[in-house]
């Protein structure tokens, strides 16, 4: 597996990484993630895919959010 790090991919590759990931296979249609607040998934990681924050960054402060039963939007 490639790594998926900032230094080692282009924006495209980190837009297809997102794009992959999201890929559930249902389509967004059958997803309620977005609608009970767990936000727009490009704008999550947004940072990642300009290269400013990385995926692992991202995910511990979402998760640490949701633990704390703070609104994630």
């Amino acid at each position: 597996m490639k790594s998926i790090l900032i230094r080692d991919t282009t924006r495209e590759e980190r837009e297809q990484i997102i794009s992959s990931s999201l890929d559930c296979g249902g389509g967004c249609e059958n997803c309620s993630s977005c609608w009970l607040g767990g936000g727009d998934p490009w704008e999550i990681y947004r940072e990642y895919i300009e290269g400013k924050r990385e995926i692992a960054e991202i995910n511990l402060e979402y998760n640490e959010r949701y633990r704390h039963g703070n609104l994630i939007k």
